[in-house]
């Protein structure tokens, strides 16, 4: 599960960070995207928006949480985490770049039937177009928001 939210810095975006962006009753403004991780198949969909081949390496998140400096640093560190270690199970959180909430929000309403047609042919299965549209829509409004905020778009992973 994946939902994307907007928070005003990395303190703010890690607040609770055991609970879902996108629940009910949440203080954070967010997207359920539920399985569109931000690495791949939104990568994807900004190569779309931009007009450029992709690559894994087209967004660059910086991992927040679990926080990477108390991480295991071997294998052996690794098998010795309990298997409820959120570095095992999660959740994580991840930062976008600035540029990735730039290019959603300046998705014209013209573009969304192109972007979900070429978007789509990115899913092993896809899903359907109205739910992609919905999603490419509320995506561009979160980054928006945050724009106009000054703030930055956050990942949580479940």
């Amino acid at each position: 599960m994946y939902d994307y939210y907007r928070a005003a810095d990395r303190q703010a975006a890690m607040v609770d960070p055991d609970s879902g962006r996108a629940a009910p009753g949440t203080v954070f403004d967010a997207v359920d995207a539920k399985g569109i991780d931000p690495r791949v198949i939104l990568g994807h969909l900004i190569a779309l928006i931009r007009d450029v081949p992709y690559d894994l390496d087209l967004i660059e998140t910086i991992s927040l949480y679990p926080p990477p400096e108390g991480g295991p640093q071997s294998l052996e560190e690794w098998e010795a985490l309990p298997e409820d270690s959120p570095y095992k199970e999660g959740p994580c959180i991840e930062e976008l770049p600035t540029d990735v909430r730039d290019t959603l929000a300046g998705v014209p309403d013209g573009r969304l039937a192109d972007l979900v047609e070429r978007w789509e042919q990115e899913f092993f299965a896809p899903p359907d177009g109205g739910y992609l549209t919905t999603l490419i829509a509320e995506l561009r409004d979160l980054a928006q928001r945050a724009q106009a905020e000054d703030q930055t778009i956050y990942c949580w992973i479940c």
